[in-house]
């Protein structure tokens, strides 16, 4: 009963809340809406320490295999952990907002109990439609949290820009799983594997419909994952967004959209259609994510191509297809959880406290915020993978995983983009807690005025400024932060043979279908390698570098470029604003040309 509560208690507190929440008092609100989020927690970490032995299997409705129509919910351990980062970042996002909202209604309350339970359903549904089910219900409840101060145009604007997007990703998952059932009369994702051609399943080869069905299928999560060129919705929404929800967006939303990829994939596909396109658009995402956090000015926008880029690394780990690089996608994916959740609650006490967060206006403010700032260096450090962190572990095994297939090029590209990103966050730090002035940003040159993107200035999101930031807003960010530190100090053991019981299609059917449990084994995902240590050394002094190059400390230091090359940054870097122009008529185009791109590589390799 722990799977089908962990996905109810939520749904409950939530139809509570939006009914008699107008008549509730704000603590009595804030109270139920914190203590559902501690439930679950506390559901999904059991689920999670019961996982490697006795991961559980509950068949809803009663309706158990051979049925067809049953619909499972299987936790084994990569699901259970996801599900308790989900829950996690749910209950800090909670926490800080008790006294970030001044005036808020129980609708958001609700709302965002809504999409933990949507986060926990999709993790753990072992139904491929049912899968959709959740993932639209979360897409639905994002919409509405991201317009949810609707009386802002630019909320409406970025709002549209999301659901747009996201539906449109959303119909070509659905045409997807019709071809799925057309081809085997079934939806569980156990079932569809053992009906299709290869290891346990019938003779022969799957063909395009098959191939058309998967491409088509990732294209919706590979949207929600924000792989390029199906991103650019994400900084829209991410700059409108109220900072809690951001937490969820960049912590655990976009992550969900690689788990989808991984999940249907092992289930369903090995070894019947190639994951190499899915790590050229990662590789993609990976350089421009990072490349244009570089660009902005708007710490929000900043954090969310930042996301972007590390979304794009744990896709090309997935997409390496072997249980050690999934082990390296794991742990990167929980360390940049905790990370960026607590970097966005970093960025919400900025913009309480001074109605901005725009670099340029708060230089030198952050000097009264010493334990925010500490948040926003150490985070910045994780970023480029400070030891023991996630990140760091995550990209030492995935790097020598990659490394054995011949993916020479993973190891720069992973060092760049992490480099790169966390060098612009470390700009921030030294910008507005150092007082340092910014450099004169290459795509200004020449122009009016200073170039930006829709919701560079957002207005406030509370009515009120707090005199000082309260510890149940500090504390969040601090354990998030910490526990971003602490994932790279988790056994490699247990990781490896997680990654290696999700990676086997065989023992995934076994699991769900026969209620046999099997152990595969892997060896050890060892981070702590001379090549890591190496690696994350280069990675942080390329940050620094980064981080210096976007500051000056005194006009005379540094010799003017000349004016062709400047003339020539300047020029690309107006042109990459103006290709996230904002309009969804463009993002619309983009979408189908990247579902042409995905098709053709998929084909192609």
């Amino acid at each position: 009963m722990i799977l089908q509560a962990t996905v109810a208690l939520p749904v409950l507190a939530a139809a509570l809340l939006a009914a008699t929440g107008r008549w509730l008092p704000r603590p009595a609100v804030d109270i139920t809406a914190l203590a559902t989020a501690a439930a679950v927690t506390a559901l999904t970490a059991l689920t999670l320490a019961r996982a490697p032995r006795h991961p559980q299997v509950t068949w809803l409705g009663g309706w158990g295999p051979g049925t067809d129509v049953g619909i499972p919910l299987a936790a084994d351990p990569l699901a259970a952990g996801l599900a308790c980062v989900a829950a996690a970042l749910t209950l800090a996002a909670l926490a800080f907002s008790w006294r970030y909202f001044t005036e808020i209604q129980a609708i958001f309350h609700a709302l965002i109990l809504l999409f933990l339970a949507s986060m926990c359903g999709f993790v753990y549904t072992g139904d491929l439609f049912d899968a959709f089910v959740f993932f639209e219900l979360m897409s639905v409840v994002a919409f509405a949290l991201t317009g949810y101060r609707s009386e802002e145009p630019a909320t409406v604007h970025g709002a549209l820009n999301f659901g747009i997007v996201q539906s449109l990703g959303a119909y070509l998952t659905l045409a997807g799983i019709a071809l799925v059932y057309a081809r085997t009369g079934q939806l569980g994702l156990a079932a569809i594997g053992r009906h299709l051609p290869g290891a346990g399943g019938a003779h022969g080869r799957p063909g395009a419909l098959i191939t058309a069905a998967f491409v088509l299928i990732c294209t919706g999560y590979l949207v929600k994952a924000a792989a390029v060129p199906f991103h650019f919705w994400l900084a829209d929404a991410h700059a409108v967004a109220p900072t809690p929800v951001c937490v969820l967006f960049s912590g655990v939303m976009v992550e969900l959209g690689v788990y989808g990829v991984a999940r249907t994939y092992w289930a369903v596909f090995p070894g019947l259609v190639p994951l190499r396109a899915v790590a050229v658009l990662g590789a993609a995402a990976a350089l421009l994510g990072a490349v244009m956090c570089v660009l902005q000015h708007h710490v929000k926008r900043l954090l969310a191509y930042s996301t972007i880029s590390h979304a794009g690394l744990l896709l090309v780990g997935v997409a390496a297809g072997t249980p050690a690089a999934l082990s390296g996608t794991a742990y990167s994916l929980a360390g940049h959880a905790g990370v960026k959740g607590a970097l966005f609650l970093a960025a919400g006490a900025l913009l309480n406290r001074y109605r901005s967060v725009d670099v340029r206006d708060l230089r030198g403010r952050g000097r009264v915020m010493p334990v925010t700032g500490a948040v926003v260096l150490v985070g910045a450090l994780c970023l480029a993978g400070l030891p023991p962190s996630g990140l760091f572990a995550g990209h030492s095994v995935t790097e020598h995983a990659v490394l054995e297939q011949g993916w020479w090029w993973y190891t720069p590209l992973s060092i760049a983009a992490s480099a790169v990103t966390a060098g612009a966050v470390l700009r921030v730090w030294l910008v507005v807690w150092r007082g340092l002035p910014l450099r004169r940003d290459p795509g200004e040159a020449g122009a009016p005025d200073r170039t930006s993107d829709p919701g560079e200035h957002e207005g406030p999101e509370t009515p009120s400024i707090l005199a000082s930031i309260p510890w149940v807003m500090v504390a969040p960010a601090v354990a998030l932060l910490a526990a971003g530190l602490a994932v790279g100090l988790l056994p490699g053991g247990p990781v490896a043979d997680a990654a290696a019981m999700f990676t086997d299609r065989g023992a995934y059917a076994a699991l769900v279908l026969d209620g046999r449990l099997t152990h595969p084994h892997a060896a050890p995902a060892e981070p702590w390698t001379p090549a890591g240590l190496a690696g994350s050394a280069a990675t942080l002094l390329l940050a620094l570098a980064v981080a210096a190059a976007g500051v000056r400390r005194a006009a005379r230091t540094r010799p003017p470029a000349p004016a062709a090359l400047a003339r020539a940054a300047g020029a690309a870097t107006r042109r990459l604003h103006a290709l996230h122009s904002g309009h969804v008529g463009d993002y619309a185009a983009w979408l189908t040309a990247g579902v042409a791109v995905l098709a053709l590589l998929t084909a192609r390799f």
